[in-house]
């Protein structure tokens, strides 16, 4: 028999992509990495590894990374302490993992991927009103060499919101994605990385970082997002007539004209008890941009579009001309809107959301969740709300992540810090369909 004929389309092929994942739940550090890498043993070469580790394991996190690194081949490491871990057992089960010891490690293999690791000083950042190029300098990369951000910050960091509109403005069209790291009481910061170049190997203590981390993702492979704020409208839609600073002092619904207050009032005559009683510790405002689409009070969420409302949380009332105090820096014309949050919303908002990216994009190799520390049990009243939304729509799709103090996603186009939320990252390929879908 001859030679079989040669396809060079075929041998141009490169190897399949692959994800595998691990949770070790030892109180022991050491132990927990011996779970982690004994469910791993034998997987690699990975090009990124991503760990998670909960905050039990704080007064140890320099050992970490050289632990692991003398057992799994990686490229790059990045990851970082959280509030609480989601990981996938051995079992193919995924975990939110909440006050109590875990640690999730996933090694991933991306074949055509552009991988730019970076690691940013926050106390010295350029300024926002110069030029772009120093921005892009700090990540080591252009807009069009990436397609996505993953990002991760410490708690101690200075000008946090400072970083993230500076990276929109460098990297515009770049989706980004990621949370803050939780706090601890070791004299460290909360924050792994190790770019491929040996930072932190000759000294373990080096691999911990303050400030922020992160990878710009191009080439064959993007994160797609999906924010899910957890809260539902209540009312008509308002605008503002008075604002100062981060204070509304007055809004308008038609021709009528009131304070915040008085407008909330007029909503709750039409409210059910039970959600009275959610106003009391469960209230939020939802601020609309001028790029939004604003649907009705009753019409759900637009499968694909952008998301009609910021929520911010309302941090104070002065009951003598009816203001309230919005985490948010308020405008005139603005449009605003109450918001109730509750599981039901939660669950509701996040499954349309979840549908609506499978049926765009199918199932991703694999999905990172930051959630914020107020969802988990304490929403849902059930341990593993959010992954097994995202195990409805995807159902074998490999899930890590943590509990963060804040979370980064876009909402209608641009970069935000959030809170109760729950922001997703979907690892997909760029040559797949619905490539040309809008971030949410």
């Amino acid at each position: 028999m001859g030679s079989l004929p040669s396809i060079p389309w075929l041998l141009r092929r490169p190897p399949a992509a692959w994800c595998r994942t691990a949770l070790g739940r030892d109180p022991s550090l050491q132990e927990a990495v011996n779970q982690v890498c004994e469910q791993l043993r034998g997987v690699g070469p990975a090009d990124l590894a991503l760990v998670f580790a909960s905050a039990s394991y704080a007064s140890d996190l320099p050992r970490l990374l050289p632990l692991l690194q003398h057992r799994l081949n990686a490229g790059h490491w990045l990851g970082c302490v959280g509030g609480g871990v989601v990981g996938t057992d051995p079992a193919g089960c995924p975990h939110e993992v909440e006050q109590q010891p875990a640690l999730a490690v996933t090694l991933l293999h991306l074949p055509g991927a552009s991988l730019r690791p970076f690691a940013i000083d926050t106390a010295q950042l350029p300024d926002l009103d110069g030029p772009a190029e120093p921005w892009r300098r700090l990540v080591g990369g252009e807009p069009e060499q990436g397609q996505s951000l993953l990002l991760l910050l410490d708690p101690s960091g200075s000008a946090i919101n400072d970083l993230i509109n500076g990276l929109d403005y460098a990297f515009p069209g770049v989706t980004k994605v990621g949370g803050i790291a939780g706090p601890h009481s070791a004299a460290h910061g909360s924050l792994l990385f190790d770019d491929g170049n040996g930072a932190g190997r000759a000294a373990p203590a080096g691999t911990v970082r303050t400030g922020a981390v992160g990878c710009l993702i191009g080439g064959a492979w993007r994160l797609d997002a999906v924010v899910a704020q957890g809260c539902r409208p209540i009312g008509p839609v308002l605008e503002v007539e008075q604002a100062q600073r981060n204070v509304v002092i007055e809004v308008s619904c038609g021709e009528t004209r009131n304070s915040p207050v008085a407008a909330l009032q007029a909503i709750l005559t039409d409210l059910t008890p039970a959600e009275r009683e959610q106003v009391k510790h469960s209230l939020f405002l939802g601020v609309g941009r001028s790029d939004f689409s604003l649907p009705s009070t009753d019409a759900p969420v637009a499968a694909g579009g952008p998301r009609a409302f910021l929520v911010r949380n309302l941090i104070g009332v002065d009951p003598r001309n009816g203001a309230v105090a919005v985490g948010e820096r308020m405008r005139v014309g603005q449009k605003v809107q109450f918001q109730l949050r509750d599981a039901d919303a939660s669950r509701d908002e996040s499954r349309q959301l979840l549908a609506a990216q499978a049926r765009r994009q199918g199932e991703p190799l694999a999905a990172l969740l930051f959630a914020c520390l107020g969802r988990g049990a304490g929403l849902y009243g059930e341990a593993d709300g959010d992954v097994n939304l995202c195990r409805e729509a995807f159902g074998t799709v490999p899930i890590a992540g943590l509990f963060c103090n804040g979370e980064i996603g876009p909402v209608g186009g641009t970069t935000h810090l959030h809170g109760y939320t729950a922001s997703w990252g979907f690892l997909v390929p760029n040559d797949g369909p619905g490539d040309a879908s809008t971030p949410r």
